[in-house]
């Protein structure tokens, strides 16, 4: 399944694209992903976990940096993994794309994402939510992260502002909230009067 999200930086596309280069940095942005092995030549282990009310999924496997586009500010990340409790699969291929917008960087990310076993039970409209909301958390990260190094924060002082995990009854809530949205949207999308 395709998923996309755009957000934005208020910096410029430069900097945003540097930061991107810090692939450990970028994945403490994320809620629920770790890092925890540099394989070499643009290769990670790590884990995702994520917590939707009572469900938890966590995922073990390795993230691999297969394209990195200076001149069209593209990079292109394949992460595969398994479920811990060997209850499914995952794998996905990211694309993010930067771009300017007015002072800042637009980021275009696109997530091709297949599950298998446990996870894949979900419908498409709520993992597509809860991507959203992971993606949305991220964007709120990063921009945080990128202005506690302009400050000049110590690695000590930004481990300890790292992104929490992907937790609980807010994501839950929030991709319901966000479906609730869709399905009033539609129900009441024909009674709007024509302008």
């Amino acid at each position: 399944m395709l998923i996309t999200n755009d957000f934005e930086v208020a910096e410029p596309v430069d900097k945003v694209w540097q930061f991107f280069q810090n692939i450990p940095q970028v994945a403490t942005c994320l809620p629920g992903a770790e890092l925890t092995e540099d394989l070499g030549d643009d290769k990670y282990a790590g884990r995702v976990l994520v917590r939707m009310g009572p469900v938890k999924l966590q995922f073990a496997g390795t993230a691999d940096i297969t394209e990195r586009d200076e001149a069209a500010k593209r990079i292109v990340v394949h992460a595969s993994g398994a479920e811990e409790k060997g209850r499914g699969q995952a794998s996905m291929v990211v694309t993010a794309v930067l771009s300017s917008s007015g002072r800042g960087t637009k980021v275009s990310v696109g997530q091709d994402l297949q599950l298998s076993g446990a996870a894949a039970q979900y419908g498409r409209g709520m993992i597509s939510d809860v991507t959203s909301v992971l993606m949305s958390d991220f964007a709120v990260n990063m921009k945080d992260r990128i202005e506690r190094i302009d400050r000049g924060e110590s690695a000590e002082q930004l481990a300890a502002a790292s992104a929490s995990p992907a937790g609980g009854l807010t994501i839950g809530l929030r991709a319901a909230l966000m479906a609730l949205t869709r399905v009033f949207r539609r129900f009441f999308a024909p009674y709007q009067p024509a302008s």
